[in-house]
């Protein structure tokens, strides 16, 4: 071979004398073909792939950049020269001998090189990032390998003149032009049409060298140190990145999967069931009749799949083990790639201690010479800098792997929960479903960044074990033999923390479940006073958690103790076998040092491998969590069929339906026929399954038999409203075009007007959360007009009057629903519970029990004398006014009926919350500074006048944003922070950190003091005792360090858990303390994600800051979807909601995305730092050689490799520090919320007080908050003990203050109440609410028993509750149950009626029997029969109380002993129901409205 090259180049090729003398160099053969070929070929093997864009891309050149016109430039005289130079080969090969051939072949090889990076170049412009890593390789390479020849030419030069000057010439002009071609492709080139792009992301643009050392980020990190960043700041995802993309190719993958998962599943089935069948008959059976069992056993399961329960214990058997392939096979290209960069990295971790021990053994040998410790030096520069740079790509990936993982799963969640059976939603509930995607999400995150670990970290050690073999010999058996002995312990460590963490994950379930229902019903706690009975409920369930957390901790101390001693006990077990063996054995530097480098290696995997496969069985936890709720069964709609059948637009066939598919049917045998146009009442007592019904038709429930035809496009108004989190304007359009015009027209008909006009921005005023600052009545008619607007073919409305005054409902019957309403060409399906519309309506159906009892039109059903006639019988005096009696409309005389379209309906009911009143008053301070120049319609003007004020108004935004504090953690924070942990125990955990630090030094030291005995004695004998001196003060110093830590962590353990608690305790107390207003402006979703709270790991605290702040909006919206689940479906808006979700997401990955980034830019730039620190040690040796000892050069060399890790921890476990204390922060931001006034005061009122009852109002004023105007301005009455007396009042009369005022949810602003001459104002709370009894507007029940919902604090025997129960007529119902009291009421009470709920309610109020009542006019979404139930046990339990009824229909109250009517805030009208009637006031105006006469038409 040699001789062949020789020939080639017509010189010697490898002579090894030419290294082993002071001024070394490299054969001339040599330098022309290895060290120019090496850089070649490299490039002609990657470079033609290169070319692809060229013939592949559709998309046109971009333009020239200066940057482009340079490189060019270069390479075409690059070109030049070697042409010269074989030129010049020609001419001297015609004047002399023939030239060696690579005098032709380098100049030709050459030529066609640069002619490729000129096309290279060109090819770029396809791409958006116009720079190609291979020729930045190439010019590196190239210019390394240059290196040799350029120093061996210029030596030469130095010593005797030149002798081929041409060539001489030649070779510096083209390594001058590589060298400025290497420059030149370190910046990014960036075309004038892709400036935008670049803007947004400069990532997608950055050159080869600016992405490997994220040069690309600094802008950002300089922009964040300026000033704190906004999530505006952030840039953009690369479209690759984003969740759309991501989530299409996994879904893909997903559902390939499954499908294998679900045949593999049913084989393991049909394997059980054989066994089953088998051993009984299968044997005197033949094979066919066997067979005819199988097929007879594989009919019948069929239908039992979804509740199976029985086949493997209480969890039934799903698919399995699918959720991981999919993952591989969606992300198989970022594991590759990591997998790449981990193995160049691995492989050079173990380059560092080989040169390590060439340059101990450099310095200890006097021949050496020192171009051999310059160029160890160099390479450990080299293989520290390479190392970093793959290190941090593979980092990288890692983590970009997690956040993709992340994003898809959360995705995947967010789209099951859109399309799953009523059944699996029965099995999870929001919160769990929200844990699914905060911390099993998490958990696989977490995962990625280290699943490489489980193949890595085996091969390292495997690695180390080999060179220590080398170095040590069998001594290394005795160090291994250690490390042997660890793993059961760690094993046992890891079973033990599962077990802790599987019952920690349930434990925190449920915590964040009672939190979200305890936020979702704060008002009633409030009012109820039950806060202490809750606040116990969850500090028990986190007294357990915390003493789980607690024993884990020590399980991880223990662990850590371990770790630590174990490399230490590693290298003391293996020296001092390795001494002890044999007398010659002595320990020298080079020996120990590069040990202990190899140990240092070892350390890392070692301790990886267990927290890797700890976090693989914690993530094996969540896979099975994810895969039970991800492989659930979808909604099956196969029983809604959509045939086109002549004149029929809905058709039950035999319908039956049940909410479980082994559950009694809801609805039985139904057979309707509903014709297109038509309107049909739907009606039927509490609990006859009119709402199953409608959940029927939407295809919400499991199909029994039969089927549903439905022609066309469906809208639905739920029985409780859903309103988004968006502008009343988003809510009413849900999705659709705006029609200006179509617009105007349904808000009219929805009676929305009035309403706009109190509203701060008109339809732009945004809504909170659950519609929290709507009233009841206003969030059903916004609801009402989303449907109209939607303009479907078939409205099915679900009661939608019942929550509207009874002229407002007359209005909206008359204007939407009725036959000359907006809708009269539609299809109507509507369930109602009032009688005055059926009349109008084209067919009535009864339902009875689930089956259709009788259906005809209003005349045939009275005809038939049958359930319905005797229902009509019942209640109908009670409406018959309102219907007057005929069955046409209102046939008022013309100016009347004018009168009723102009008075568009005001009145309504009470507004339940404190904050539309406040954005009301707001409202009208600035309608005077807007002047009343609005006119309705126009809107454009009101937008001009809206950016005008540019500011929003104060009231427009309810819900702030979040507050993200910006800037440096305050320093306060740490103090408080180690105040809760306890300042003693901060004190004593610090010390034992610095003195396992001073026995970490006092080993090392002494190690290289042990090494030096090698040259003390060198060609004596070993003194015995020396050698166990330096092996027991090694143990000792080792020993000791290990314990100083344990000391630390377990002391550190149990602080962070004293400070949790202190600090969730904290927490909780102050927010179940903070006034109602609060809760109205901050969405729960927000408040709940403080209680989540996990501390992370971070570098830029303002990105986490930004990451939580932005990871609030994903389960917000997540909530919001779920509770608004069938009405997202009936409308069919799925697709538009994952929009919506993805867009949510992105936002939040980008913060992540650059919070990676940042991170890997620092670590990037610490390494080098750390690189340096190794180049210079190792200089100083080299440098110094001869004066220093081979034990220092190894200590100092040894250390210094350790520099980059101990700075990447620094920088890491600061900025953990700081992120942590940013938890701190936002928790103790609300726990600094001002709170309402003490719960219990000095002052206690007497025992059994009130006991009359008496109430005064003396000028009592009220205001929502101190900058705005007087709710109540200054109200004087008395009402006596045992009176009845009725609040009435248009919108916004201040009907609802009112109660609010009594139960001191607001504070008074002037004036007092005074209940049995007590002033309210003086007693605490707790006091005051637990004496009066509400029955409040929204029946609001908890997740618990039933028992449990009516008498939290367990005051009550069994007896009496019964009795509460049998007085609110729910006994039966209750008895009837398997549980009875002890039923388990589901999340928001959703197994329960709407109409049972409010009994429940009821049932509490019984069982209080305060001596004072406030009734927040409790009927409106109850049918008659429950009104009626309601009123009565009212009457007659409560015959010796004061009650107050705040109505919002008349008749309620007309048997009242006085009425009371507001006006903005005043007591207009306060008399007996008969005289007011009498007076032509305001209370007379609106019964007339009402239809009311006098005050016997009401009586029952």
């Amino acid at each position: 071979m040699s001789a062949a090259l020789e020939e080639f180049c017509g010189s010697i090729f490898w002579n090894a004398s030419y290294l082993s003398r002071p001024d070394a160099d490299l054969p001339v053969c040599f330098q022309q073909t290895v060290l120019v070929w090496v850089p070649l070929g490299f490039f002609w093997i990657l470079a033609p792939w290169q070319l692809l864009p060229m013939c592949k891309s559709r998309a046109k050149k971009s333009s020239v950049t200066k940057l482009y016109i340079i490189k060019q430039v270069l390479a075409t005289l690059l070109m030049l020269t070697a042409v010269a130079e074989l030129a010049l080969a020609f001419v001297e090969d015609t004047e002399q001998d023939p030239l060696p051939a690579v005098q032709y072949t380098n100049p030709s090889l050459y030529i066609a090189t640069w002619l490729l990076v000129l096309l290279i170049h060109d090819a770029r412009r396809f791409c958006l990032c116009r720079d190609s890593g291979i020729l930045f390789c190439f010019w590196t390479l190239s210019l390394l390998c240059g290196i040799l020849p350029f120093q061996s030419l210029l030596r030469r030069a130095l010593q005797a003149p030149i002798s081929d000057v041409p060539r001489f010439v030649l070779f510096f002009i083209s390594y001058g032009l590589q060298l400025l071609l290497f420059l030149v492709s370190g910046f990014s080139d960036i075309a004038p049409e892709t400036k935008e792009i670049t803007k947004k992301n400069p990532e997608v643009t950055a050159s080869f060298l600016s992405s490997i050392t994220f040069e690309w980020y600094t802008s950002m990190v300089f922009k964040g140190y300026r000033k704190p960043l906004e999530i505006e700041d952030i840039w953009e995802l690369k479209g690759k990145d984003k969740i759309q993309a991501i989530y299409t190719v996994w879904e893909k993958n997903m559902k390939t999967a499954v499908r294998k998962a679900q045949a593999e599943l049913e084989k393991r089935k049909r394997k059980k069931r054989r066994q089953k069948t088998d051993p009984d008959h299968g044997n005197n059976m033949s094979k066919a009749q066997s067979q005819d069992i199988l097929v007879l056993e594989e009919k019948q399961p069929k239908r039992k799949k979804k509740g199976d329960k029985g086949d493997s214990g209480p969890r039934k058997d799903l698919p399995r083990g699918w959720l991981v392939k999919t993952l591989c096979k969606t992300f198989w290209q970022n594991l590759l790639l990591s997998v790449a960069f981990k193995l160049v990295h691995d492989g050079l971790v173990f380059v560092s201690p080989q040169l390590l021990k060439l340059l101990i053994a450099f310095v200890s040998d006097e021949e050496s010479f020192a171009w051999q410790g310059y160029l160890y030096t160099i390479l450990l520069f080299l293989t520290a800098l390479i190392q970093s740079l793959c290190l941090q790509q593979y980092f990288s990936l890692c983590f970009q792997l997690g956040i993709k993982v992340r994003a898809s799963l959360i995705a995947a969640i967010y789209k099951k929960a859109l399309t799953m059976s009523s059944a699996t939603r029965k099995e999870s509930t929001v919160g769990e479903t929200v844990n699914l995607m905060s911390a099993d999400a998490q958990r696989f995150m977490d995962m990625a960044n280290f699943i490489h670990q489980l193949w890595s970290s085996p091969l390292q050690i495997i690695l180390s074990i080999v060179f220590l073999w080398g170095e040590l010999g069998p001594s290394v058996l005795a160090g291994i033999a250690v490390m042997v002995l660890l793993i059961p312990i760690n094993a046992f460590l890891v079973a033990k923390s599962k077990t802790i963490q599987v019952r920690n994950m349930k434990n925190k379930d449920e915590r964040m479940k009672i939190m979200s229902e305890i936020l979702n019903g704060i008002k009633i706690l409030k009012l109820f006073a039950w806060e202490p009975s809750f606040e116990k409920r969850v500090n028990e369930i986190r007294a357990r958690e915390l003493k789980d957390l607690v024993n884990f901790s020590y399980l991880q101390s223990i662990s850590i103790f371990v770790f630590m001693c174990a490399p230490f006990l590693v290298s003391l077990a293996s020296f001092a076998v390795y001494v002890l063996v044999d007398e010659n054995n002595i320990l020298d530097a080079q020996k120990a040092f590069t040990a202990i480098s190899l140990f240092n290696v070892l350390r890392f995997p070692m301790a990886m491998l267990p927290l890797v496969l700890s976090s693989l069985v914690q993530t094996n936890v969540s896979t099975v969590r994810l895969e039970r709720y991800l492989g659930g069964d979808d909604l099956d709609s196969s029983a809604i069929h959509h045939n086109p059948i002549a004149g029929s637009a809905v058709l039950f066939s035999e319908a039956t339906f049940a909410w479980e598919q082994d559950g009694n049917a809801a609805i039985r045998d139904v057979t309707l026929d509903i014709a297109p146009g038509s309107l049909v009442a739907v009606v039927g007592a509490v609990g006859s399954g009119k709402s199953s019904l409608v959940s029927a038709m939407l295809g919400e429930m499991e199909n029994i038999k039969g089927h549903i035809n439905i022609q066309g496009s469906l809208a639905y108004v739920p029985q409780q409203a859903w309103i988004q989190n968006a502008t009343l304007k988003d809510n009413i359009l849900f999705g659709s075009e705006l029609d200006e015009a179509r617009y105007q027209q349904v808000i009219k008909a929805c009676a929305l007007l009035p309403d706009l006009e109190l509203l701060p921005a008109g339809d732009q005023t945004e809504i909170g959360e659950k519609g929290i600052n709507l009233s009841g009545g206003q969030k059903q008619r916004v609801s009402l007009a989303r449907a109209v607007y939607s303009n479907a073919d078939i409205y099915v409305l679900d009661d939608p009057l019942s929550a509207v005054d009874a002229h407002v409902g007359k209005y909206l019957f008359k204007h939407v629903l009725g036959p000359k309403g907006l809708l009269q060409k539609k299809t109507r399906i509507l369930v109602t519970h009032s009688i005055s519309f059926l009349p109008q309506v084209d067919n009535i159906v009864v339902l009875v029990a689930g089956a259709v009892s009788e259906h005809g039109s209003y005349s045939t059903l009275l005809a038939n004398r049958g359930a319905f006639a005797q229902f009509l019988n019942l209640y109908g005096s009670q409406e018959e006014d309102a219907s007057d009696k005929n069955t046409t409309a209102v046939a008022l005389p013309g100016d009347e009926e004018q009168d009723d379209e102009d008075i568009e309906p005001i009145v309504e009911e009470s507004l339940d919350d404190v904050v539309t009143m406040t954005l009301k008053r707001e409202a009208s301070i600035r309608q005077r500074e807007f002047s009343r120049s609005l006119s309705k319609s126009s809107t454009n003007s009101w937008k001009k006048a809206q950016e005008e004020s540019h500011k929003k108004l104060k009231g427009e935004q309810l819900i702030e944003k979040e507050a993200v504090e910006t800037g440096k953690v305050k320093f306060s924070m740490y103090l408080r922070y180690l105040h809760a942990v306890g300042l003693c125990y901060s004190f004593w955990v610090a010390m034992g950190y610095v003195g396992q630090y001073a026995a970490f030094v006092g080993t090392n030291l002494w190690l290289s003091a042990w090494t030096d005995d090698a040259e003390r004695y060198l060609n004596q004998t070993y003194p015995v005792e020396q050698r166990d001196l330096r092996i027991g003060v090694f143990g000792a110093l080792g020993l000791l360090q290990a314990l100083f830590l344990l000391f630390a962590t377990l002391l550190s353990a149990r602080g962070a858990m004293r400070a949790s608690r202190v600090m969730h305790q904290q927490l909780l107390s102050n927010i179940l303390r903070v006034p109602m207003s609060f809760f109205d402006t901050t969405p729960t979703g927000r408040i709940v994600n403080r209680f989540a709270k996990r501390f992370y790991v971070s570098t830029s605290r303002q990105l986490r800051r930004l990451d939580s702040v932005t990871r609030s909006p994903i389960y917000s919206h997540f909530g919001e979807t779920v509770s608004g689940l069938s009405v997202i479906r009936a409308y069919g808006h799925q697709q538009r909601f994952l929009k919506q979700n993805e867009s949510t997401m992105d936002i939040n990955q980008k913060s992540v995305h650059s919070w990676i980034v940042s991170n890997r830019w620092l670590a990037i730039r610490l390494e080098f730092v750390g690189s340096l620190v190794v180049v210079f040690s190792a200089l100083l040796a080299v440098i110094s050689k001869g004066t220093l000892e081979g034990g220092i050069v190894g200590l100092s060399v040894s250390s210094a490799l350790n520099v980059t890790q101990t700075l990447n921890w620094l920088v890491r476990m600061s900025s953990e520090l700081e992120t942590n204390i940013v938890a701190v922060e936002r928790v103790h931001e609300y726990t600094k919320v001002k709170n309402e006034a003490p719960w219990v005061t000095e002052k206690r009122p007497p025992r059994g007080w009130p006991s009359k009852g008496e109430i005064q109002f003396v000028d009592y004023k009220v205001r929502y908050r101190p900058e705005l105007e007087l709710v109540l301005q200054g109200i004087s009455c008395n009402i006596a003990g045992t009176e009845k007396v009725g609040v009435v009042g248009r919108t916004g009369a201040g009907k609802s203050s009112l109660t609010n005022c009594l139960f001191r949810v607001l504070e008074a602003a002037g004036g007092s109440i005074i209940i049995d001459d007590v002033d309210i104002a003086t007693i605490g709370l707790h006091d005051l609410r637990q004496n009066l009894t509400i029955i409040p507007q929204d029946p609001v029940l908890f997740t618990g028993t039933l028992r449990m919902n009516l008498d939290p604090f367990d005051q009550y025997t069994d007896e009496e509750v019964w009795k509460a129960l049998e007085l609110a007529h729910l006994k039966t119902y209750v008895q009837d149950l398997p549980e009875g009291l002890l039923h388990l009421v589901s999340e928001g009470g959703e197994n329960l009626s709407v109409g049972q709920r409010q009994l429940v309610c009821l049932a509490r109020a019984v069982l209080r029997k305060a001596k004072i009542l406030i009734l927040d006019e409790a009927t409106a979404a109850v049918d008659l029969e429950t009104d009626n139930l309601i009123q009565t046990t009212i009457r007659s339990k409560f015959a010796d109380c004061t009650v107050l009824t705040i109505a919002h229909r008349l008749h309620t109250i007309m048997d009242s002993n006085r009425v009371m009517v507001l006006q903005a805030g005043r007591i207009v009208e306060y008399d007996s129901p008969e005289e007011l009637l009498k007076k032509q006031g305001t209370f007379s105006a609106m019964a007339k409205d009402a239809g009311i006469v006098n005050t016997e038409t009401t009586t029952l």
